[in-house]
C-alpha cells in the first residue's frame, strides 16, 4: 500500500458547548488548524504517472477549505449538529469528501503544535 499526505492551513473560531462552564474551551476561542488528508493506493492501482493521486487534484479541498472554514465560526460552518471537535472537524471532512476522493483514508486535525485527532474509518 502507498500513501501520501498533505497539509492544508485555516483558522477559525468555535465553542465547545457542551462542557462544563468553567472550562476555558467553553468559551469562544480560536485556532489556527492544520488539516492532513490521507490517500492510499495499492501498487497496482497507481495513475499512469506513478500517482496515488496528482497533488494538484487537491486544489477543489482547498479551495472549499478557505471558502467554508477560513476564518469562519466552526459551530456554524459545521451547521450545528455536532459539537465542532478536532475529533467531529475530521469526521465531518472525511465524510465530505470521500466520494470526491475516494483515496481518502484518514483525516488528521491539529488545533495546536501539540495536540492531534485522527479519523480513520474501519
Amino acid at each position: 500500500m502507498l500513501t501520501i499526505t498533505k497539509e492544508f492551513h485555516f483558522s477559525a473560531s468555535h465553542v465547545l458547548d457542551r462542557l462544563p462552564s468553567w472550562h476555558p474551551c467553553a468559551r469562544m476561542h480560536g485556532h489556527n488548524y492544520v488539516v492532513v488528508l490521507e490517500l492510499c493506493a495499492r501498487r497496482e492501482d497507481l495513475t499512469e504517472a506513478g500517482f496515488v493521486r496528482d497533488y494538484r487534484d487537491l486544489d477543489a479541498f482547498k479551495k472549499w477549505m478557505d471558502e467554508t472554514l477560513d476564518h469562519r465560526h466552526l459551530n456554524e460552518a459545521m451547521g450545528g449538529g455536532a459539537s465542532p471537535s478536532a475529533e467531529n472537524l475530521a469526521v465531518w471532512i472525511y465524510d465530505l469528501w470521500t466520494e470526491r476522493i475516494p483515496e481518502l483514508t484518514a483525516v488528521r486535525i491539529s488545533e495546536t503544535p501539540k495536540t492531534w485527532a485522527e479519523y480513520r474509518p474501519g
